[in-house]
């Protein structure tokens, strides 16, 4: 409403948050609030509205003095990204961090044999962090707007809505943050310029976080001297309802079992932060940076060391400026055909 804009104009920051019902999204909130209670402006934007509710309840229960509003957004549907893009646009005069934190697993079929090899091998600390070593096949769907629902859900929605939310992201004088969650499987092999959405491909969540590392690096290319800066982060590996969905035949007692494992492995590697409080720690950390000293070809990886102490490092990503402002301009071409899609109320939609 009128006030909530009024409202917010008075706030020190205007945060909007993707996917925030649960696990790092949920976990961030929580972080931020704990930062600074009654500073920020916090709008939780989650597909279930009824899990969005709750974890406000979760968040006010923590911070009874805390603002905290919710949109229902379901980033794979174009119609959905852009009701909620006006929405926040009616609600709001400015956006000060926008973190593209929605995601989706496919839906995997899981090799037990592969597994257990692994589990057993060099390839265990791999296994875990990317789903890697042949232990997984994924399988991808269609939306009913006929885009790969990887693509769209991780990628293509939240490019939509930034590109709807720009009115409020870009304004003389300020600057604004996009910070996306990314993933230590964002990997070049599986990604091509020539199949963006991944149709033909067999690693769709793979293909999907590493567009997202590349189109962070074309936002930046097209938007800083327009205020707006992006930067890219990667949890590594977390327990959440993700990672449960990567072993789907798991019963609860064998993660129970396997957690002295994984605590022993995070002495090895500090990316193995496990909980999503942990997994968090590189998204706030860029909270409270100047955006202008950030490098666009860096991932921020959440660490956590042996002992339990959390920090941020800063990795190279392996990115190609070219090939990122390729996808940009795909991107921009796709954005055209969906909305005339969406105002023709047609399902015919142009194959990038």
């Amino acid at each position: 409403d009128p006030a909530c804009a009024q409202f917010a104009g008075k706030m020190t920051k205007v945060i909007l948050v993707t996917g925030a019902s649960s696990g790092i999204g949920l976990a961030l909130c929580e972080r931020l609030l704990s930062h600074d209670p009654e500073g920020l402006q916090l709008c939780l934007a989650c597909r279930d509205v009824q899990r969005a509710r709750d974890a406000r309840a979760a968040l006010l229960a923590s911070h009874p003095t805390a603002h905290v509003t919710l949109v229902q957004m379901d980033t794979s549907s174009v119609s959905s990204v852009i009701g909620a893009a006006q929405e926040v646009k009616r609600r709001y005069n400015r956006l000060d961090f926008l973190y593209l934190n929605a995601g989706i697993m496919p839906n995997p079929h899981f090799d037990v044999k592969a597994f257990f090899r692994g589990l057993f091998s060099s390839r265990i600390v791999t296994m875990f962090a990317t789903g890697g070593g042949g232990i997984l096949t994924q399988e991808d769907r269609v939306t009913a707007d006929g885009l790969q629902e990887i693509f769209m859900t991780n990628l293509f929605g939240h490019f939509l809505l930034i590109r709807e939310l720009e009115p409020i992201l870009c304004h003389a004088g300020l600057t604004s943050q996009l910070i996306w969650t990314s993933s230590s499987n964002a990997h070049p092999s599986a990604f091509s310029v020539d199949d963006i959405q991944h149709r033909r491909g067999t690693q769709p969540y793979s293909s999907s976080k590493y567009a997202c590392d590349l189109l962070s690096l074309a936002l930046n290319t097209h938007y800083n001297k327009q205020g707006l800066y992006s930067s890219v982060t990667c949890p590594g590996f977390v327990m959440t309802s993700l990672t449960y969905g990567i072993l789907p035949f798991f019963p609860p007692f064998l993660w129970t079992l396997l957690m002295p494992l994984f605590w022993l492995i995070r002495i090895l590697t500090n990316t193995f932060t496990l909980t999503p409080y942990n997994g968090a720690e590189a998204l706030l950390w860029l909270f409270k940076q100047q955006p202008e000293s950030l490098d666009p070809q860096a991932k921020y990886q959440s660490s956590t060391s042996g002992l339990g102490k959390n920090y941020t490092q800063p990795r190279k990503m392996d990115v190609d400026l070219h090939m990122s402002e390729v996808l940009f301009e795909k991107l921009l071409q796709l954005e055209i055909e969906v909305k005339k899609t969406l105002n023709n109320s047609s399902s015919d939609i142009t194959v990038l």
